[in-house]
C-alpha cells in the first residue's frame, strides 16, 4: 500500500494543510479516505481525480466531507471525468448532506457518487479487505481497517478513547490516529484523542508504526507528537503531501 497525505489539519483547514483527506493506493486502485474542506486542491495537485476508484467518508463533519462538493463540480464540468459514478462508502444520510453542501435541494448526487451506507462490519472494497468499527464521537463515525497483500492500515477517523478502535487497530502495520486534543483539564469525553492517548492506543494495539494526524492549527503539533512518543516512541507526525509506503 501507498499512503499519500492530501490533508491532515484537524477540525478545519490550516496554514500548512487542508483538512482530513488521505489517498491509499494498491496496484492501480485508488481509495480516498475522507474529503475534508480544502483537500480537493491537494488531490488535483498530488494525484488525479479521474483515477479515484472509491471514496470512504468516516463521518459527516465538515472537516471530513465538504470537499465532496468541489469533487462533484469537477466530475460534472471538467470534461476529464469518465462520468461513471464513484462508489461512496459513508454513514446513512451522506447523499442528502452532500447534496445540500453542493447546493442541490434533495439527494441529487447520483450522477457523481453511488452512495453506499456503512456501519460496523466487514466487506471487500477493490483489492482491500475492509473492517470498520464505530468510534467514540458525537455523531456516527467509523474507523477503518484496510488489509491487502499481507499489510494492514488502520485509520481512526475522529474518536475519543475506544475499546472498539483499539481492537480494530490490533497488530496493524500502520495506525493513522487522530490527536486533536491538547493535554489540558476539562476535555469533553467521547470527542478526540490527546497525543498521549494516541500513543497509548498504538502501544495497546501493538501496531508497527504510528502516524499522528488531525492536529488543529491552534494546537502545537510538536507537543502532540512528543506526548505520543511518551507512550509509543516510534510515533511520527503526518505531514501534508508526504508519502508513506507499507
Amino acid at each position: 500500500m501507498r499512503l499519500t497525505v492530501l490533508g491532515c489539519s484537524g477540525s478545519a483547514p490550516g496554514p500548512a494543510s487542508p483538512a482530513s483527506c488521505y489517498l491509499v493506493e494498491h496496484e492501480g486502485f485508488s481509495l480516498l479516505l475522507d474529503l475534508g474542506n480544502g483537500a480537493f486542491g491537494s488531490l488535483v495537485a498530488l494525484a488525479d481525480p479521474a483515477a479515484v476508484d472509491a471514496v470512504f467518508l468516516s463521518h459527516l463533519h465538515a472537516d471530513h466531507c465538504l470537499d465532496a462538493a468541489p469533487f462533484m463540480v469537477w466530475h460534472r464540468y471538467s470534461g476529464q471525468s469518465s462520468r461513471t459514478p464513484v462508489p461512496l462508502y459513508a454513514p446513512v444520510g451522506a447523499a442528502r448532506r452532500l447534496a445540500m453542501a453542493y447546493g442541490d435541494d434533495g439527494d441529487q448526487i447520483a450522477d457523481v457518487f453511488d452512495a453506499i451506507p456503512i456501519g460496523p462490519g466487514e466487506w471487500t472494497l477493490g483489492p482491500f479487505q475492509v473492517r470498520t468499527a464505530r468510534t467514540a464521537h458525537p455523531i456516527e463515525c467509523h474507523a477503518l481497517r484496510l488489509t491487502v497483500a499481507g499489510r494492514t492500515l488502520v485509520y481512526t477517523g475522529d474518536t475519543g478513547p475506544s475499546a472498539a478502535v483499539e481492537e480494530l487497530a490490533r497488530g496493524a502495520d500502520l495506525l493513522l490516529a487522530e490527536a486533536a486534543h491538547p493535554e489540558v483539564p476539562g476535555l469533553p469525553p467521547g470527542l478526540h484523542l490527546t497525543g498521549r492517548e494516541a500513543g497509548e492506543l498504538a502501544a495497546a494495539a501493538g501496531v508497527g508504526r504510528l502516524l499522528v494526524t488531525h492536529v488543529p492549527a491552534w494546537v502545537d503539533a510538536g507537543e502532540q507528537l512528543a506526548a505520543a512518543r511518551g507512550a509509543f516512541p516510534a510515533a511520527e507526525l503526518a505531514e501534508h503531501a508526504a508519502v508513506y509506503e507499507l
